[in-house]
């Protein structure tokens, strides 16, 4: 249960620190002080339950890792569920806290959900959302794959991981609001409803698809870790701190 409750709070923690950022601070702080957010959440979040779950709290990455088998399918089912109730129970909190103002909050305004078309920051379509989603996530992928690979350097893949993120949404906050993550998606629609639920599928599959590319271009580049020498398994990670299930 550790590891699920892990996922869970790793998850709150991301979709608090960076949707919560959007919609509570997004006036102040820009789309750079939400990818700062983002990024600084899950470099932080990395090294804090990492040794416990290793730090997916994304269901993108989660499938990324199966596929690269450094997790067990039973595991990941319950790592998703975890997730998504983690990102519910976060949204459910800015929600609380947004609504607390003069004249409340007005859920159509987004909650710091992800569109297309109208509810695109500037209005990019749905090839655009597809495209973009697909691609990034591919690259989030990659880079915790590449980054928790045992002849990886020891103790930088949290910097690695946090600072492709920050780059994922200087990119494509302007085109989706940035999910790269169906449970970062999922919460906000889940109060937000209409749009925001009709349009969710993109920002399941395109992350999913991903995924998948991920773990195929990691095959293709990267040495199965069976077959690392004993010098390079001596600059791993600690096995607690890969540990996939």
């Amino acid at each position: 249960m550790r590891k699920y409750v892990a996922e869970l709070i790793g998850t709150f923690v991301l979709v608090f620190g960076g949707v919560g950022t959007a919609v509570l601070a997004g006036e102040a702080m820009g789309a750079l002080g939400v990818a700062i957010a983002f990024g600084l959440t899950l470099l932080v979040m990395v090294y804090v339950i990492g040794p416990v779950s290793g730090c997916h709290i994304n269901p993108a990455v989660t499938l990324g890792l199966v596929l690269a088998r450094k997790t067990s399918p039973q595991v990941a089912a319950g790592y998703v569920i975890a997730q998504v109730v983690g990102a519910i129970l976060a949204a459910a909190l800015i929600w609380l806290i947004a609504r607390d103002v003069p004249g409340g909050y007005d859920l159509a305004s987004g909650l710091g959900a992800n569109g297309y078309d109208d509810h695109s920051p500037n209005g990019y379509g749905l090839l655009a959302a597809l495209v973009i989603e697909t691609v990034l996530t591919a690259l989030l992928v990659y880079t915790v794959l590449g980054a928790t690979h045992r002849a990886a350097p020891v103790g930088f893949a949290g910097i690695a991981i946090g600072l492709v993120l920050t780059l994922i949404h200087l990119v494509s906050i302007p085109v989706t609001n940035t999910s790269v993550n169906p449970a970062r998606s999922i919460g906000p629609a889940v109060f937000v409803r209409d749009w925001a639920l009709t349009q969710l599928w993109v920002f399941i599959v395109a992350p999913l698809v991903g995924a998948v590319i991920a773990a195929a271009l990691f095959r293709l580049t990267h040495e199965p870790e069976d077959d690392i020498t004993a010098a390079e398994a001596e600059r791993a990670l600690p096995s607690e701190q890969i540990e996939r299930g």
